[in-house]
């Protein structure tokens, strides 16, 4: 297959020398400070759908309890409706003024959001005022996560070495997850501390507490960030400032902004229904105790989050799209199966096997999703083309995916939501057997140069034996 790489449009050939491969330390201290920094702002993103079995009654008393996480869950999708704003907003800014002035950003509006949802009155205290205050703390954790993902895919992938850069852009996914299990662990040692009736009451704002002053040490770390040869390189070429991260720039583009949605369809639907939702449907359809469930989840997300450089390392090797695929097709025709067997499951380790398969098929997709969308992409527009187009399917389909799956339940036809995951993964897999592969694109015009300058293979004479 031939490689995505998008020509560069012509620039001087006068910029400055290049400088040279960053030092290991400076690579190493990138992908902390990204990994980092991502980690806090989903760990925030994902204490939400975590805690939100504790919270919903609290605003929203007057229902049943499918109606209650239902009107939660349609907050928290909300909150999805404001990431191409903020994919386009801050996708922007890193394109114009950097990668890490928009990560700076994206980690301090976080922190403001989760102590809006922290100090959020009750319905009992302010009525549905309390629930506003939710709202509007969704939206600006929204807009702050729209901004992230594009910023943190690009910074990782760039800062990568080329030939590393599946594995380096990894831990984007390895971030998010630690962050989803540092809210599963808060979430496990606040059951065996706190009575039902005291998580129910306050106990669930701790852990929205912990998320703002985690991102006070992030906010430190990211500003000692070093901004990425790529951008380095771009700002001091021709093109304008007001070009870069344009939506004129991006339109030049749109081929490559369509692929991004497509294949992040059935990725992100797959994704949040084997790790957010995971947890509800065990409670809910499969009548599992609440600590069962939530340590199933826990420990099915360690795992795969191991398997995350693993399997960036392996697409370093052999490509992306044998990955893509491989998920692709295991989620089309496993998800009906995996997810029927799972709402029997009447113990930890069947569980916990089942949710491990479907993890480790989701992988094709995770651990290479953040390398794929920036090496579609010139320097100029990379960060507005990975987060609006990616932003766009998650707010259409990733963060509908769990009140689709609750409306199912709800309607009496829960089994239909296994078919709607299975063929958004069908979408995503005739996306993937089509498009090229992208593992040697360049991401900039040294590059460039560097593969032009490259030996060409000298052909091995035959000889007659």
């Amino acid at each position: 297959m031939p490689s995505t790489a998008v020509p560069v449009p012509p620039g001087p050939r006068n910029r400055p020398a290049p400088q040279g491969p960053p030092a290991p330390q400076s690579r190493r201290l990138a992908l902390v400070g990204g990994s980092l920094g991502n980690l806090v702002e989903w760990y925030d993103w994902f204490v939400y759908a975590s805690f939100a079995i504790y919270f919903a009654d609290s605003f929203f008393p007057d229902s049943d309890p499918t109606t209650r996480l239902m009107n939660t869950a349609g907050i928290f999708a909300v909150g999805f409706l404001m990431r191409p704003v903020g994919g386009w907003v801050l996708g922007r800014a890193a394109d114009r003024h950097g990668r890490k002035s928009a990560l700076t950003l994206t980690v301090t509006m976080m922190s403001v959001a989760a102590l809006l949802i922290a100090t959020a009155p009750t319905y009992e205290q302010a009525g549905y005022f309390g629930a506003l205050i939710l709202l509007l703390g969704r939206l600006l954790q929204g807009l702050s996560i729209g901004g992230e993902y594009a910023a943190s895919a690009t910074y990782l992938t760039e800062a990568s070495a080329r030939g590393r850069r599946g594995l380096g852009s990894s831990f984007q996914y390895v971030s998010m997850t630690l962050g989803q299990l540092l809210g599963l662990g808060i979430l496990i040692t606040l059951q065996h501390t706190l009575s039902e009736a005291q998580l129910h009451s306050w106990g669930w704002r701790i852990p929205f507490v912990v998320g703002s002053v985690f991102a006070l040490v992030v906010f430190w770390l990211r500003r000692r960030l070093q901004e990425t040869d790529a951008f380095a390189e771009e700002s001091a070429g021709e093109t304008g400032a007001q070009e870069r991260g344009s939506l004129g720039a991006l339109w030049q583009y749109r081929r490559q902004a369509g692929l991004v949605m497509a294949l992040t369809l059935g990725g992100t639907v797959a994704y949040y229904t084997y790790t957010t939702y995971l947890t509800k449907y065990l409670i809910g359809s499969a009548g599992m105790a609440k600590n069962t469930a939530t340590l199933v989840s826990f420990t099915a997300l360690s795992v795969f989050t191991l398997l995350q450089p693993l399997a960036g390392a392996l697409s370093d090797r052999i490509g992306r799209r044998p990955l893509l695929i491989a998920f692709a097709v295991g989620c089309t025709v496993g998800t009906y199966p995996i997810m029927t067997a799972l709402g029997s499951a009447s113990s930890y380790w069947s569980a916990l096997g089942l949710s491990l398969i479907a993890l480790v098929l989701v992988t094709g997709y995770t651990s290479i999703n953040a390398a794929v969308k920036a090496e579609l992409f010139p320097t100029h527009v990379r960060a507005l083309g990975v987060a609006l187009p990616y932003a766009l399917a998650n707010a259409l389909f990733g963060g509908t995916a769990e009140y689709v799956a609750l409306w199912f339940k709800d309607a009496g036809h829960e089994s239909l939501f296994f078919w709607y995951v299975s063929g958004c993964a069908l979408v995503s897999l005739v996306t993937y057997v089509l498009m090229p592969d992208t593992r040697d694109a360049a991401l900039s015009r040294a590059e460039e140069d560097e593969s032009a300058s490259a030996p060409a293979p000298v052909p091995q004479e035959v000889t007659a034996g």
